[in-house]
């Protein structure tokens, strides 16, 4: 890391002297890494920062290394200085994220300099969870799409979520799903056009949210934020951390639960809003979402694990659904 940021990230926090602990992992496809950086002379004993640096060449690991997908990942990062910028601090404890301390560019570096959630009480990652922490998970994602319904997301995806159809031309082509394929802008419309529109987090696996030793949340990763019906973060989650009985049996109960939790928080964030209809447009919108993702995946990765006779089932329904 050059002299430029690495007096950045001294500015920012105020300390005297700075060590690198350790590489927490790359970025996809080369695009930089994540680093703990120990602190001397300051508060804060550790700070995170992600440095993101383009490379000359990508190495996707399945072979996605387009020019739409270098302009995909670009874009990405710059929606995510842009919601550290102006939008992150409308978060709460409700929905935890890190506190950002700076952003910084230099040509096409970006350096991000991020609370170390490992140090203020986070330092869990799960491969699984506990119906408490799965809950939890949920509570954090209602918190979200409450803080910013009906908010216009300026300088973020317009069209929120990594798999979004406009930005995957590649994975369509190679679909061999042709029913799938040919309804693909008719399922991405109907998305759109929900009335009842939030920020996304757009990239809401299990693996990023950290873990208190309670099992509250805060979540990272806000390259694909932007505009969209929260119900996709949803199934895009449940997706992330259960598998395909769970998936099918556990349906309604999530679902209860996130629209309760959802209701509640956006009262105590004095959002005013039809819930009945906003429950009933995006209960509907469940399927759907399921299938979009279904779409994205059947294309990227047609081994994939998460494909599965469920997502086979929903996405059977609404392509039935789309052509009566």
């Amino acid at each position: 890391m050059n002299d430029f940021f690495i007096k950045s990230i001294l500015k920012a926090t105020g300390a005297k002297g700075l060590h690198q602990i350790e590489v927490i992992q790359s970025l996809w496809s080369g695009y930089g890494s994540i680093i703990r950086f120990g602190l001397i002379g300051c508060s804060l004993k550790t700070v995170i920062v992600k440095h993101v640096r383009f490379p000359d060449s990508g190495k996707h690991p399945r072979g996605w290394n387009t020019n739409v997908s270098h302009l995909r990942k670009i874009k990405s990062y710059e929606v995510e200085t842009a919601w550290y910028r102006k939008w992150s601090s409308k978060t709460d404890d409700s929905c935890r994220i890190p506190t950002c301390f700076a952003v910084e560019t230099l040509g096409e570096e970006v350096c991000i300099i991020l609370e170390d959630l490992d140090g203020v009480g986070f330092p869990f990652r799960k491969s699984n969870v506990t119906k408490v922490e799965l809950n939890n998970c949920i509570d954090w994602l209602a918190n979200f799409h409450a803080t910013y319904l009906n908010e216009k997301p300026t300088n973020l995806w317009q069209i929120g979520t990594y798999w979004h159809l406009d930005t995957r031309p590649d994975e369509l082509e190679v679909l061999d799903d042709i029913p799938l394929k040919n309804a693909a802008s008719k399922i991405d419309a109907i998305l759109n056009e929900s009335p009842y529109q939030t920020f996304v987090h757009g990239d809401a696996k299990l693996a990023n949210f950290c873990f208190s030793k309670e099992g509250k949340v805060a979540a990272v990763d806000f390259q694909y934020v932007g505009g969209g019906c929260g119900i996709k973060d949803l199934v895009y989650f449940i997706g992330s951390c259960l598998y395909e009985d769970a998936c099918e049996a556990q349906e309604e109960t999530i679902l209860t639960y996130y629209f309760r939790i959802l209701k509640s928080a956006l009262e105590s964030k004095n959002k005013h809003v039809d819930f009945d209809a906003l429950e009933e447009n995006w209960r509907g919108l469940y399927p759907v979402a399921w299938t979009d993702f279904h779409r994205f995946l059947k294309g990227w990765s047609p081994g994939h694990w998460k494909i599965n006779s469920y997502s086979e089932r929903l996405s059977k329904e609404v392509l039935k659904s789309i052509e009566d």
